[in-house]
């Protein structure tokens, strides 16, 4: 950001955006979320969904996403725009708690 805005909310989009999927969010963060961060050209995206354990990337093409890479499970991944480093994604997921029911899908 070349400059720290003054007022209370920024204007420029990042350069990346995070979404951690949960069934109740999956379907948001896959249509109308991604469709807004094109809009506003944000040029990566990342789609973490912590129970089939995937990392999906993506880049911004002509304003429509481009899926990079789909990784799964512990598998080491170089990650656009973090391809400088080796993230493990072993180390990303844990065990869902059985006594913690998922909430409901909002549709």
């Amino acid at each position: 950001m070349p400059k720290i805005p003054a007022g209370p909310a920024f204007e420029l989009p990042p350069d990346w955006v995070c979404e951690v999927a949960s069934p109740s969010t999956a379907r948001l963060d896959r249509s109308r979320k991604m469709d807004i961060y094109a809009r506003v050209a944000i040029p990566h995206m990342w789609i973490v969904d912590p129970i089939p354990k995937i990392l999906e990337s993506y880049q911004l093409d002509g304003g429509r996403w481009l899926r990079l890479a789909s990784r799964a499970g512990d598998a080491c991944v170089r990650a656009v725009p973090f391809d400088a480093i080796e993230l493990d994604l072993g180390g990303w997921w844990t065990e869902p708690d059985p006594a913690r029911p998922e909430p409901s899908d909002p549709a």
